[in-house]
């Protein structure tokens, strides 16, 4: 152990060095005296005069030792009490520190997020090759923030740049450091730091993970009274001067923070040069890793190789998440189990996609009448998919009730869409909107079941009008940024603007209401056939469907 660490150790652990090193010196003390009162007890010419002679030292000896004891036991409990659970205890982050080997979770561990390990790999050699960086006059990075939807690897690559550096690893969540209290998650910024710089000064580096940074790091605004934002505020107004490094020493501290939050949800000083140096998204697995991770899960189970297709499976699973991924093959696992299967297969792994996406099915007992209405509202739904959007595959209708719905039509994007464009957003609309068109022309009267539709179907409208300039008036602007959060100021939309763009809203909610229309009664013989078909079976897979269709010789529109 070489000098830097006995100092630091000193540092940290004096107080517990100086009560052994006392006890140890009055331990010594007591065998001495000890000793001494035997020799005194063997060389006795005078029983009785020896005796006494040899237990007064002890007396008062034993004395000294016991009020030392009781003043060393007092003053632990005291220093416990105040410091580690009393008032004090809440700055202190009592987060132990994990050495990379520990981790375990090497590159070949994270699949897929190619672009994202390449720029990860860069700052691990950064932090390793300090040396190298100094002698061009650079600076090591600061911060590192990793952006994108939840489950897409961001706490496992900030793990596995933890095991290539091979540097301590201190792991937290932004929520961790909020309390009721003002002042309390500035403190347990300040004793997170202190860790890391110990452990720097010892170990050469420390990186410090903090997951949905959002909770600490969103941006700063005015305390309305009650005490929670000045408390927000002031941990981040900590967390500032931190990053900063305004200390005696340059130690190699990095910070690695993830959020599934909007980059623009983060106050602007925190995602600045000099402390969020590197940015790192990290976003939904193509149809490649796709592959990759199906590949990787199926390995750690028994799985029928000759039934299971690997790049069908990724072909199927768009807009999956490795974490969803891994539950799929999860769930598939648990349902070859309770079949009392040998290993899995494509029917499990199927099973398992409807257990995750669409529900557990509820056995509700429906009436006749009931069971009809649902039959056409799906059938609506799935005629104009089948017919209108042909960027979605129809994979199953049932109307058997799962979650709050009364049926379902299970209607994935057969490739990932980056950018949706008009076209696109009218065929949402439309689909949305089969099921209302269905029931009325069947019943001659609608059901409260078209709810969510209706809702779906406003929402991609408002959408298309306000912020995207596709209202038929022609009016161009993101016009929802500028009423959006303004509760307490005056309107910056005329009455007039705001009632043209309601017009084009409902414009278009109506001419995708009429080629509905159009559509349906048109291939009314088909709604009814699909319709009789689904309350017959109550639930038609994606074979049942695709013979529906090509009995009314229809095939899916480019």
């Amino acid at each position: 152990m070489n000098l830097k660490k006995l100092k630091l150790y000193w540092k940290l652990y004096w107080i517990r060095i100086l009560i052994i090193t006392l006890m140890s010196i009055l331990g010594v003390s007591l065998i001495i005296v000890l000793i001494t009162g035997i020799r005194a007890w063997n060389e006795a010419e005078s029983y009785l005069r020896q005796s006494q002679l040899a237990m007064i030292p002890l007396q008062l000896y034993l004395q000294i030792i016991m009020a030392l004891i009781f003043g060393v036991v007092y003053t632990f409990m005291w220093y416990w009490l105040m410091f580690r659970r009393g008032a004090q205890s809440f700055t202190q982050t009592r987060k132990k520190s994990i050495s990379g080997g520990e981790l375990g979770i090497t590159w070949n561990d994270v699949i897929g997020l190619d672009e994202a390990k390449q720029e990860a790999l860069e700052v691990v050699k950064l932090i390793k090759d300090r040396a190298e960086l100094q002698r061009i006059g650079g600076k090591i990075l600061k911060g590192i923030l990793m952006l994108g939807p939840p489950g897409c690897g961001k706490t496992y690559l900030a793990k596995a740049i933890a095991t290539e550096a091979g540097l301590p690893f201190i792991s937290m969540s932004g929520s961790e450091f909020i309390e009721m209290f003002v002042g309390v998650g500035a403190g347990r910024i300040r004793s997170l730091f202190k860790q890391a710089h110990q452990l720097a000064e010892m170990e050469g580096g420390c990186l410090i993970f903090i997951d949905e940074i959002d909770a600490v790091g969103a941006q700063r605004s005015v305390d309305r009274g009650f005490g929670g934002q000045t408390e927000s505020n002031t941990t981040l107004n900590q967390l500032l001067v931190e990053m900063d490094g305004l200390k005696e020493k340059d130690l190699n501290v990095v910070i690695i923070g993830a959020t599934n939050a909007p980059e623009t949800f983060l106050d602007p000083a925190l995602i600045r040069p000099g402390r969020f140096d590197r940015k790192i998204y990290v976003d939904l697995p193509g149809l490649e890793d796709r592959q990759k991770l199906f590949t990787y899960y199926l390995k750690k189970v028994k799985f029928d190789e000759k039934d299971i297709k690997v790049d069908r499976l990724a072909r199927i699973a768009v807009g999956y998440t490795p974490a969803d991924i891994a539950n799929l093959v999860r769930e598939a696992a648990l349902i070859a189990v309770r079949y009392k299967k040998e290993s899995i297969a494509m029917l499990q792994i199927e099973e398992a996609r409807e257990r995750i996406t669409l529900g557990i099915k509820r056995r509700i007992k429906m009436t006749v009448a009931e069971k009809w209405k649902a039959a056409y509202h799906e059938a609506g739904h799935a005629v104009v998919i089948y017919l209108l959007a042909p960027h979605k595959d129809v994979f199953k209708a049932s109307i058997i009730p799962r979650k709050e719905a009364g049926g379902v039509v299970w209607n994935p994007e057969k490739e990932e869409i980056l950018i949706h464009d008009q076209k696109q957003l009218l065929a949402e609309i439309n689909i949305s909107l089969g099921s209302y068109v269905a029931e009325k022309i069947k019943f001659g009267y609608t059901t409260a079941g078209v709810d969510s539709d209706f809702q779906k179907a406003l929402s991609v409208a408002h959408n298309m009008v306000w912020r995207w300039g596709m209202g038929k008036s022609g009016l161009i602007g993101n016009f929802y940024a500028l009423v959006s959060n303004r509760t307490f100021q005056p309107a910056l939309l005329s009455e007039e603007t705001m009632a043209k763009l309601d017009t084009d809203i409902q414009d278009i909610l109506h001419s995708c209401m009429k080629e509905v229309s159009d559509l349906l009664a048109k291939e009314l013989a088909l709604l009814e056939r699909f319709a009789t078909e689904l309350f017959e079976k109550e639930e038609l897979n994606y074979d049942d469907i695709e013979a529906i269709f090509k009995e009314f010789g229809k095939s899916r529109s480019l």
